[in-house]
């Protein structure tokens, strides 16, 4: 099997197909859902179902953020001060980034689960 991961692989989960990764793979995609996904044996089980309900997770909270963003200024304008609005535009971009690159690393192990395999470009 190919050793090779894409751009945007998630960092510390092996390369797809490797010794021990789909373990890697879910406890990365348990960091990256509400705890109380933790609790349920099913889809430890089956990293396949974790990896689908995860990407669709984070894509909601990519969608959260997006929205947040449109909305601070007018929902928050009037009631912070221009520093500190300022301030939680500049974190919520900075989120924003974070989940955009997680949501892309969990389509990536979602992708490897179903069998792809990601071949160096050249």
């Amino acid at each position: 099997m190919s050793v090779a991961v894409p751009p945007g692989w998630p960092p510390g989960v092996p390369p797809a197909h490797s010794p021990g990764w789909e373990d890697r793979a879910v406890a990365w995609l348990l960091d990256h859902c509400p705890p109380d996904y933790r609790t349920y044996g099913a889809w430890r089980r089956h990293p396949l179902a974790l990896a689908w309900l995860a990407d669709r997770h984070l894509d909601g909270q990519v969608s959260a953020m997006r929205q947040a963003y449109r909305e601070v200024r007018v929902e928050l304008g009037d009631d912070l001060p221009a520093t500190a609005l300022a301030e939680v535009i500049e974190q919520l971009e900075r989120e924003g980034l974070r989940l955009v690159a997680a949501k892309r690393a969990a389509g990536l192990v979602l992708e490897a689960l179903r069998g792809t395999v990601f071949v160096p470009r050249l």
